[in-house]
């Protein structure tokens, strides 16, 4: 996907409304390939990547919606395994996204962030957007 389809992806995710459904929807923006025969160094080109096509997209979308804020999820992780309740998306992006950059944009959070559940696990670029508050 190019950044205009990332963009118009972010578009269609802020225009589906929540009329009763969960709060939240998340989009993969896109997705790397494995790394289960990689000795480190394809990882980490993917990884640089990922957080470098984050960062651009950020760029863009400051310019329409301001300077974003930074979530670190490692906290809210650690909150989580500690027994503390935390909502959806939330909950789940801290298990395998380290951190958020959001915006507040009519009364919902939109965030971009890279993704991997475990070293061997393909990279993706995430996208959500939510009327969730932040944990």
């Amino acid at each position: 996907m190019t950044t205009a389809d990332h963009l118009t992806a972010i578009d269609s995710l802020r225009a589906r409304g929540f009329d009763g459904g969960p709060g939240f929807h998340l989009a993969e923006l896109a997705t790397s390939e494995d790394f289960w025969e990689d000795d480190g160094t394809g990882r980490e080109i993917a990884e640089d990547q990922y957080q470098a096509e984050r960062d651009g997209l950020a760029v863009l979308l400051a310019a329409r919606w301001g300077e974003p804020r930074e979530l670190l999820l490692g906290p809210v992780l650690e909150r989580g395994m500690e027994g503390e309740r935390i909502p959806e998306p939330w909950s789940t992006l801290s298990c395998h996204t380290p951190d958020l950059v959001l915006w507040r944009v009519d009364g919902a959070w939109i965030g971009l962030g890279v993704s991997q559940w475990d070293k061997e696990l393909p990279f993706q670029l995430l996208a959500v957007v939510t009327t969730v508050d932040l944990p």
